[in-house]
């Protein structure tokens, strides 16, 4: 069978992928190399990870929110939710997120500086586990049609102008596409030749769960030390930072030893530990892709770039490239793609994960344990306490100010459509769920529907007043959410026409 997408891995940002192309009605295969999807490192604590504002956006508009948001179980069974189990929730100030460890608070944060946004289900970001963010992933993905085969690892491949033939083990398959969604040591990026380049590593990290004879010893929270970083919260759950250039990582097996050595190192104390019940090491190597294709396979998620787990970017990065790349590559398949519309996912994605990696690395640089880090640090506690500097920081950690470069006259081109509520209550993420653009005219002229008409099969056209249009007339909206042009008067349309060829191909 000839599949028109293979996807390579079943972690959040292939199982996306993979329901973005099915939408457009394709044919997806998914192969992941582990046989089971579960693992103790996808639950809590070590699973938690926190959804920023453009990831929940993303899954608010496909209709995916409320089941990725629901309760969960903490590790003793309570039912109190995810975000229970965080340490930094149990403050009396509501934190909104940290750089390096050092927080910055809600009550420091100022909204008006972000004018284009609209109150939403999903003007907030969420903590879930990987664990259950896949399983509603493959729930859907499943019932969308997508076939997943587990314990089937992607091991090569050959292309040729008009498909690509995959070898998993004793098995081969062929796909129009292959798409790399298979992590860090992706086999799809080293197979086909891509170029990886960026900076190796400072340290070693650690995520280990264990029994302490003596646990008084460790003081709860984020520790800076003269040899390194942890934080420990109680009864036996650390995470700490060893600057060893990363020399220990993958390098021999985790012991009780060891991890008790780089502990009384790293705290200064003397802490007996009797047990270890969970670990996992991690680096701050930050590397990304040169390319994100080569002729019929591309990378996404951690296959196109790699950074430390600092601030939780990681899983977000990799959504955002699912849910841009989805959406052109199905157009192109299609074959109604406009030129250049696939080239658009390298030239959107690549910068904004050079910036993710760069922001990783200034954490790094506040993390090192030397005293000039140290005064850099004070200083940079100072600025994120200030009104400007909480926001600042905010915009990035949460993702709000995410914007691509798409030329335009309007400043809302290229940012995250505001999530309108129309005169009939619907609002703008209903009208995205099916995966076409969208075009709300909120004056109702004849001459824009009738433009919208020739888009018809690719563009939603809705006509009417919304309950705030923050002064616009119209808004085209592409099918990933983005602003690709908006106007706040009657127009010539000539515009408006342009930008529709432009994302939406030939009429």
């Amino acid at each position: 069978m000839l599949y028109d997408v293979v996807i390579a891995g079943a972690g959040p940002v292939g199982l996306f992928l993979a329901c973005e192309l099915r939408l457009a009605d394709l044919s997806v295969l998914v192969l992941e190399q582990n046989e089971d999807p579960h693992s103790p490192l996808k639950r809590l604590p070590f699973g938690l990870r926190g959804l920023s504002v453009p990831t929940v956006e993303a899954f608010y508009r496909r209709g995916l929110l409320d089941d990725i948001a629901s309760l969960q179980p903490t590790k003793d069974g309570s039912g109190r939710g995810a975000q229970s189990a965080a340490h930094w929730m149990q403050q009396p100030r509501r934190p909104g997120g940290h750089f390096a460890g050092i927080q910055f608070f809600h009550d420091n944060i100022d909204p008006s500086k972000w004018p284009y946004r609209l109150p939403s289900p999903a003007a907030s970001g969420i903590a879930v586990t990987m664990e259950h963010l896949e399983a509603v992933l493959a729930a859907r993905a499943h019932a969308m049609g997508v076939e997943i085969r587990r314990g089937v690892g992607v091991e090569g491949f050959d292309q040729s102008d008009e498909d690509v033939t995959i070898r998993a083990g004793a098995s081969t398959f062929r796909g129009r596409w292959l798409v790399g969604c298979d992590g860090g040591r992706s086999t799809v990026r080293k197979a086909g030749g891509f170029g990886f380049a960026g900076t190796d590593p400072e340290f070693t990290g650690y995520s280990i769960e264990v029994e302490m004879a003596d646990a008084d010893r460790l003081r709860p929270g984020r520790h800076y030390t003269p040899t390194g970083m942890y934080t420990y919260s109680q009864p036996g759950t650390i995470a700490m930072v060893d600057f060893d250039a990363g020399a220990f990582h993958r390098s021999q097996a985790i012991t009780l030893e060891h991890v008790q050595a780089v502990l009384r190192h790293i705290s200064g104390t003397d802490v007996a530990l009797t047990a270890l019940k969970l670990a996992a090491t991690w680096t701050d190597r930050a590397y990304q892709a040169t390319a994100y294709r080569k002729g019929r396979v591309l990378l996404a998620g951690d296959a196109a770039h790699i950074h430390s787990p600092l601030g939780g970017q990681g899983l977000n990065l990799g959504v955002g490239d699912a849910v841009n790349l989805g959406w052109k590559l199905a157009s192109t398949i299609r074959g109604n793609a406009p030129v250049g519309l696939l080239d658009s996912y390298f030239s959107e994605r690549h910068p904004v994960g050079a910036q993710i990696l760069d922001w990783s690395r200034a954490q790094v640089a506040i993390m090192r344990p030397t005293a000039s880090t140290r005064a850099l640090e004070v200083i940079m506690r100072d600025l994120i306490e200030t009104r400007d500097g909480a926001t600042y920081f905010a915009e990035r950690v949460w993702g709000v100010s995410l914007r691509y470069d798409l030329g335009g006259n309007h400043r809302l081109v290229g940012l995250s459509a505001p999530d309108f509520e129309l005169a009939g209550g619907t609002r703008i993420a209903e009208l995205l769920r099916t995966g076409k653009g969208v075009f709300l005219d909120f004056d109702a002229q004849p001459q824009r529907r009738a433009l919208a008409s020739r888009w018809s099969g690719r563009i939603t056209y809705v006509a009417g007043d919304a309950k705030d249009r923050l002064g616009l007339s119209a808004v085209l909206v592409r099918p990933d959410g983005v602003v690709a042009w908006a106007v706040e008067a009657a127009s010539d349309h000539e515009e408006a026409s342009s930008a529709m060829s432009w994302w939406f191909g030939a009429q």
